[in-house]
């Protein structure tokens, strides 16, 4: 018995030392000037793994992902539900950007037998398998709202040669709504449970409440270096904005945001981290007061952060982050300083034939910036191409540096539109296209037909040489301690615009409705008498003369015979001379 129970224990050490895996989970908090709280969750999971291996065997990487990557051959994958809009102008830049509804997009491997028909079949079984696995309508996602972006989409994987814009695809479905059936599977794909680590924050009622909230999941394929194999890297996100208002005042604790407080880490975690932004909090005493203190010179821009180690709590016992007001603070107005960058996206139109996809590009830096805009717009809203225009505040017009337009099929293939151009400094560009109303086949129209149709958001691409306002981990880096001090010669961003809702021209749905209880009146009425008519019989019955009283007492009673009917024709003349 004892050296069947070392044998197994020496089974269970080799077979831990084959995986090579690591798990961190980061709690990042920014007090916003509008007077919200932006909370940022962050599980990031790495494998290495020999180029043998087919990704079936996982330690704390989720199953599901890593087979999902092997046989569809990806390189990177990245699958978002959101609800909202994030507010640049008051909110600055968040994390990681995610347009609203869901959006999903996918680099595939750059094999030979990766054709392009092979690729769109390949993402078709994409998307119907993401559906399942995170119970949202992804299957809805096909050809006719699928574009291969060529300059807007960057990758973030490690690529031997050069990419090609062929093996990526790109959709978006605005009107997915993220509810609870989002979250509990999501929740299912980390290593730990959801009572353990910061997963324990994640309560439906407090996350589904928020001004903004986003579930993510982001997978690509990393180098680590020659000889080693390769690293898989798994990060699911969710993105939170509370406002302090609802929640009592300026004051805000973990246990205010959450509904409870924070039990300890994960137990298969490495590192269990708060990063707290302090650079605006001077009127503020948090509790429990931080042990470091981090200050970060990023793209010119100085911040600073509070640190909290969760795995140096002592176990048990339950850890509050609250934030006070300190006695006496001076009321001071806070000045919201707008970022770099940011757009605005709307429709102009008079009547229900002709309109414009009207987006404003605004730039508030001092130095001019180079701008990709890329618009995905839906079969059924034809727009034209002559009529593209870029226009500053003046009226004078300006002249992309580069055009790439595929016209759409009708109930084939989506308009795709991509201009990059020169944005000068402080001032703003509206970019603007005409398109047409059209009918569409009665069984095209939602049920609710005159809610609208919704068009996806627009993506407004750019390199800023500033770091103001923009807290995004470095695409050399995995977790969020790796931007501080991150500079670089420029900081790449994406700006996803509001969805618009169009509103087609509709037919008179109350017509067959009309003409069906019309239909069924007349059937109604007239199924009566010709069902009499062709199933019922006339019959003529003979009446006899009715008896008299006397008639029938006698019948009653039991005489009869030939004497009685005698006596009955006597009786009956006598009474009828009588009368």
């Amino acid at each position: 018995m004892l050296l069947f129970l070392i044998s197994f224990l020496l089974s269970v050490n080799v077979i831990s030392c084959e995986y090579r895996d690591n798990f961190h989970e980061e709690l990042f908090i920014k007090p916003l000037p509008s007077g919200h709280v932006n909370t940022f969750f962050q599980f990031t999971t790495k494998w290495q793994y020999s180029e043998k291996e087919n990704l079936h065997h996982t330690h704390l990487a989720p199953r599901s992902i890593a087979e999902i990557f092997y046989v569809y051959s990806l390189r990177e994958l990245h699958v978002s539900l959101t609800n909202v809009l994030w507010r640049y102008e008051s909110w600055g830049y968040p994390v990681i950007d995610a347009a609203p509804g869901a959006e999903v997009w996918a680099w595939f491997a750059q094999e030979e037998q990766n054709t392009p028909e092979k690729i769109d079949e390949q993402w078709r079984k994409l998307v119907a398998t993401l559906s399942g696995l995170l119970c949202a309508s992804l299957g809805f996602i096909d050809d006719t709202n699928t574009v291969q972006p060529h300059y807007t989409i960057r990758p973030q994987f490690y690529a031997s040669a050069p990419l090609n814009s062929t093996y990526v695809r790109y959709s978006t479905l605005p009107h997915e709504v993220v509810c609870t059936e989002n979250l509990t599977p999501w929740k299912k794909l980390l290593p730990c449970g959801h009572s353990e680590g910061f997963l324990s924050l994640l309560n439906s009622n407090h996350i589904h409440s928020t001004n903004y909230h986003s579930l993510g999941i982001h997978v690509r394929q990393l180098n680590p270096g020659k000889g080693t194999g390769k690293l898989l890297e798994i990060k699911q996100t969710v993105n939170l904005v509370y406002d302090q208002i609802l929640l009592g005042g300026q004051d805000w604790s973990v246990r205010k945001l959450f509904g409870q407080g924070l039990s300890g880490s994960c137990p298969l975690a490495e590192s269990s981290k708060i990063y707290l932004d302090v650079t605006h909090s001077q009127q503020f005493d948090f509790t429990p007061s931080p042990e470091v203190t981090v200050t970060s010179k990023r793209g010119g821009i100085e911040t600073s952060f509070a640190v909290y180690d969760i795995k140096k709590e002592i176990p048990g016992r339950m850890f509050n982050l609250a934030a006070v007001r300190k006695p006496d603070a001076k009321p001071a107005v806070t000045l919201i300083s707008p970022p770099p960058l940011y757009a605005k996206r709307y429709i102009l139109g008079v009547g229900q034939e002709r309109g414009r996809i009207v987006t404003k590009v605004i730039n508030t830096h001092w130095a001019e910036l180079n701008v990709i805009v890329q618009e995905n717009i839906p079969w059924f809203v034809p727009v034209y191409l002559h009529t593209l225009s870029l226009k500053l505040p003046n009226g004078q017009q300006i002249k992309p540096a580069a055009v790439k337009y595929i016209p759409g099929q009708q109930r084939r293939r989506a308009y795709h539109l991509e201009v990059a151009f020169r944005l000068p400094a402080r001032t703003t560009v509206e970019m603007s296209i005409h398109f047409d109303y059209i009918f569409l086949k009665w069984q095209e129209y939602p049920p609710d037909a005159n809610h609208g149709h919704y068009l996806g958001s627009a993506i407004v691409a750019a390199q800023l040489p500033v770091a103001r306002n923009y807290t995004g981990v470095p695409v050399d880096g995995s977790l969020f301690v790796d931007s501080f001090n991150a500079s670089r010669p420029g900081y790449y961003v994406q700006i996803r615009t509001e969805s618009l809702l169009l509103t087609l021209p509709v037919p008179d749905f109350s017509m067959p409705y009309n003409v069906i209880c019309l239909a069924c009146t007349v059937v109604a009425l007239a199924f009566g008498p010709i069902h009499n008519m062709s199933t019922k019989r006339i019959v003529i019955v003979v009446k006899e003369a009715p008896k008299s009283i006397w008639t029938t007492i006698r019948e009653k009673v039991g005489f009869g015979g030939k004497g009685t009917k005698a006596v009955e024709g006597k009786e009956n003349q006598s009474h009828e001379k009588s009368e």
